[in-house]
């Protein structure tokens, strides 16, 4: 079971009433949690993006969004193994080889760190803010992931599908890497289908155990591992944060429970009152994940 972080500081989600440290923290506190978080094997952090929230859902979903390539390229250039995760970066606001680009800069600079988490995107007031198509969405996404496979790690990629083409140009830096893992998230069975046909991994938000236990029984998730075996990932975020300092038995209960609907990962929110208590709980749940044997 490996795990990995949802990066406080970067995105304040009200639902999770984060304390005041966290409200006024900066870019030191990103760094310490980060390299706390690689000297204790976490296998990455994360950061979400939005460019602007409508004032009317921001209650709700919250207004503060760090740029995630640069609040990511600060975390690559301060430590030395630990994966970059964009948790989700919205296909439909990017041309397919500007996320080749910008992050496969950020991949060759980090020596093959990123984690291409993406998503299709639900905010209709940013995609026309953006100037682009919310109606097709998914389609368009699905395209754009074809051609992001097709043109990573190639220094003269062509594609030409549904929605994109191009052939004719150099795109340098393009990745460390042929194969960039690439992450779907979401929160519906299209969403799972879509990692499974076009992607290495699923990475759902905003599901209980329950419609878990539903969406990864047999179909698709069984289709994609008797394909691929462990190559493929269910990355699965339990809400709400838990406390492994605090209640550990609780913790190693959640965890049991991811790893029995095929979970190969965590992303994580923990309960926390202060800098030092977020490391504590970093630390508290290695030992959480030790103690259960997964």
């Amino acid at each position: 079971m490996r795990l990995g972080i949802v990066t406080p500081v970067v995105n304040l989600n009200p639902r999770f009433d984060p304390p005041p440290w966290e409200r006024d923290g900066g870019i030191d506190d990103v760094l310490l949690v980060a390299r706390a978080a690689e000297r204790l094997g976490y296998a990455w952090v994360s950061c979400p993006e939005h460019v602007a929230i409508p004032l009317d859902t921001a209650s709700a979903r919250g207004g503060r969004y760090w740029d995630p390539l640069s609040a990511l390229s600060f975390v690559a250039a301060a430590t030395r193994t630990v994966g970059l995760l964009s948790h989700v970066l919205v296909l439909g606001y990017h041309h397919p080889l500007e996320v080749v680009k910008r992050w496969g800069t950020l991949d060759v600079a980090s020596g093959g760190r990123v984690i291409l988490g993406v998503g299709v995107g639900s905010l209709e007031a940013e995609f026309e803010l953006l100037g682009a198509p919310f109606a097709g969405r998914g389609a368009r996404a699905d395209d754009a992931l074809r051609a992001i496979r097709a043109s990573f790690g190639v220094r003269q990629p062509r594609y030409e599908g549904t929605h994109y083409a191009f052939s004719g140009f150099v795109v340098d830096p393009n990745g460390a890497r042929r194969h960039v893992p690439i992450w779907v998230g979401g929160r519906t069975r299209r969403s799972l289908r879509r990692a499974v046909e076009l992607g290495d991994g699923w990475i759902p938000f905003g599901l209980v155990l329950d419609d878990l236990r539903s969406m990864l029984g047999p179909g698709p998730l069984a289709d994609a591992r008797g394909a691929r075996g462990e190559a493929f990932d269910v990355v699965l975020a339990p809400e709400p944060p838990l406390d492994p300092a605090g209640d550990p038995e609780h913790a190693g209960e959640v965890v049991r429970a991811y790893a029995a609907l095929g979970a190969t990962g965590l992303t994580l929110r923990f309960r926390h009152r202060s800098r030092h208590h977020y490391l504590e709980q970093l630390e508290a749940m290695v030992r959480v994940v030790g103690d259960a044997g997964i």
